[in-house]
């Protein structure tokens, strides 16, 4: 059936909530946006490795129902819009889609489609794992001790977008402002911005973060913050961190100051051990010491130069998955960008909207189609089977095209 511009499923059934639970049809719909760029080939690849693996695990018991909503130059062309009301709301009653990249319209006064689909949807944290897998060139010595999972705060810090540009009267306006309320000099030459961290943005994502290493039976939650200089924004951050796991999982957690005061550094059985670090100082520790850290939690700037320099330590971002994930909805993405020059080649590596999936399948509940694709492209990687970005660095390798690792990682499962 036809829905605005977009055509749903008959055969396909609703993902709905229940008491705080997410409830999964064995035919669930699932929009999906195709990308600009290179997005209509990684999109094709991922979803004939996502539909194989679910038919291969499930035998026909179960199937994803795709509904493509619009977003991005293709949205542009059909509505005259870059983002329209109705890819939201279907996202919004649907709560699960699956995306590929979208570029920055120049102009139009959107900054950036997928922080502004992150803002209307409320998807709080964004979900970057890191893992290294064997065989994937990497420039560190022990890739595989990298296996780290970020929760960045996705809504707040910087990348809210309060900011005015220099000699605007709003950025005049805000200077005087400032000089007469609080006597504090800016320079009138200069752009300012606003940092808000609100202590809800912060418990939630951090309720989140905690919950995730209980419920995956992780060591450790580390807070990701730079304190000791923005006291009031990242330093509240690392503060209001420790009160969630305090008031509202103290029989499961321990503080790292409390480990080593009451229990001699050993952890007691069952307890996630809550620490905190630097910013600048974890970015060393995820290079000299990544097996001693697992979930990272960090507001929204932190979050996004941490989570693509530990994909670079496992391979880069063709390789890194990520998910949007609010109260009740989520949106699964590659972290990479258009790379326009190589859209409609079938050349690029399909991996991390394809590992994206494999997030999106988990989520689900589906844990064995997410196995199977995950262990079958270890294989196809192991074999040497890769596109060009892997084949460049791997003697040896056998170069193939977009198409055929999807192909290869088929034949795998």
């Amino acid at each position: 059936m036809t829905q605005g511009r977009v055509t749903i499923p008959a055969e396909g059934g609703k993902i709905y909530y229940h008491n705080g639970t997410i409830q999964v049809p064995d035919n669930p719909i699932i929009p999906f946006i195709e990308g600009d760029g290179i997005g209509p080939d990684i999109w094709k690849a991922t979803s004939r490795v996502l539909e194989a693996a679910v038919n291969t695990c499930y035998r026909g018991g179960r199937k994803l129902w795709w509904a493509e909503v619009f977003a991005g130059e293709k949205a542009h062309t059909i509505y005259g819009e870059w983002l329209p009301d109705e890819t939201i709301e279907t996202i919004r009653e649907y709560k699960v889609a699956l995306k590929g990249p979208l570029t920055t319209p120049v102009g139009g006064g959107i900054r950036s489609l997928n922080v502004t689909i992150r803002q209307r949807l409320d998807l709080f944290a964004a979900i970057r794992p890191a893992r290294y897998i064997p065989g994937v060139p990497s420039p560190v010595k022990h890739p595989e001790k990298v296996n780290m999972i970020i929760f960045r705060e996705n809504t707040e810090d910087v990348y809210a977008g309060i900011e005015w540009a220099m000699n605007t009267p709003e950025a005049k306006k805000c200077i005087a402002f400032i000089k007469d309320s609080f006597n504090v000099a800016i320079r009138e030459d200069s752009g300012v911005g606003i940092k808000p961290i609100s202590i809800y943005g912060t418990k939630r994502l951090v309720r989140m973060a905690i919950g995730y290493a209980l419920m995956h039976h992780l060591p450790s939650v580390t807070l990701v913050h730079k304190g000791n200089i923005m006291k009031y924004t990242e330093g509240a951050f690392r503060d209001w961190g420790y009160e969630v796991a305090r008031e509202e999982f103290g029989d499961s957690t321990v503080s790292e100051a409390e480990l080593f005061a009451r229990y001699d550094g050993k952890v007691p059985p069952g307890k996630v051990v809550i620490k905190d670090r630097i910013a600048d100082a974890m970015f060393q520790q995820i290079l000299l010491r990544p097996d001693e850290y697992s979930v990272l939690a960090m507001p929204n700037l932190n979050g996004d130069y941490m989570s693509d320099a530990l994909a670079a330590q496992v391979g880069g971002l063709g390789l890194s998955p990520s998910a949007n994930m609010g109260s009740e909805i989520a949106v699964f993405e590659a972290t990479h960008g258009t790379a326009p020059k190589y859209a409609g080649k079938d050349v690029i590596n399909p991996s991390s909207l394809i590992l994206s999936g494999v997030m999106m399948l988990e989520h689900l509940g589906w844990q064995e189609a997410a196995d199977s694709i995950v262990g079958a492209l270890e294989r196809t990687i192991r074999d040497k089977t890769v596109t060009y970005d892997l084949e460049r660095q791997l003697p040896g390798a056998k170069r193939v095209k977009c198409s055929e690792f999807a192909s290869a990682v088929i034949e795998k499962m």
